[in-house]
């Protein structure tokens, strides 16, 4: 998983000198679960499907050129390694932020489901 590469297929895109912010999110996993618990690891599945569409859609709004994602799915994830790579590029900064955090929010609760690993 690497952010650079997702960023050059955002440079590769047509409409690049529309471009004026590229935002990048990085998740890895955690040392600790969110009600404290500690983790050894964790496994994400991903609805391929669902991501087509929440891509789409957020691919659509206004004054974004693109949105690219990695999910380490159907693997079994240490602490530390990278989960998900999402990087979105677009006019202005409100737009970009925006839509990086509702894509981010959108795969989180529609397209991807996690089991932790515990101690």
């Amino acid at each position: 998983m690497n952010a650079d590469t997702l960023i050059s297929k955002i440079k590769a895109h047509p409409a690049y000198d529309k471009v004026g912010m590229i935002l990048c999110h990085n998740g890895v996993v955690r040392g600790t679960s969110r009600d404290g618990r500690q983790v050894t690891g964790l496994r994400v599945a991903v609805d391929r499907q669902q991501l087509r569409q929440v891509l789409a859609e957020h691919r659509s709004r206004p004054g974004i050129v693109d949105v690219q994602v990695e999910i380490a799915a159907d693997a079994d994830l240490a602490v530390g390694d990278d989960v998900m790579m999402l990087v979105v590029a677009g006019d202005i900064r409100e737009n970009v932020i925006d839509t990086l955090t509702d894509t981010l929010n959108a795969i989180k609760t529609t397209v991807t489901a996690k089991t932790e690993f515990f101690a």
